[in-house]
């Protein structure tokens, strides 16, 4: 297994994010990603709710254009206190 691939920016990147569900938390998770790739395109977008409907899973795929960016939007999607995971 090769430890040294490194990604290309740019890219197309995809993020899973699930948490809490609450009525607004597909729009919460979404303007954050909006306001670390403001080109992000609606249709990228899946969101689906559990099966008890105690979690939503937001799915979105993103044009990553270097590391910084993606810290900074992992660090701001962690800090939504309903968001329990980033992938």
């Amino acid at each position: 297994m090769n430890s040294d691939i490194q990604i290309q920016f740019p890219c197309d990147y995809p993020i899973h994010i699930i948490g809490e569900r609450y009525e607004n938390f597909s729009v919460t998770v979404l303007d954050i990603v909006r306001c670390h790739a403001p080109g992000m395109d609606d249709a990228s977008v899946s969101v689906r709710e559990s099966r008890a409907g105690n979690y939503c899973s937001v799915r979105v795929t993103i044009v990553a254009t270097g590391e910084v960016q993606l810290k900074a939007l992992h660090e701001a999607l962690l800090a939504e206190p309903a968001v329990r995971m980033v992938l």
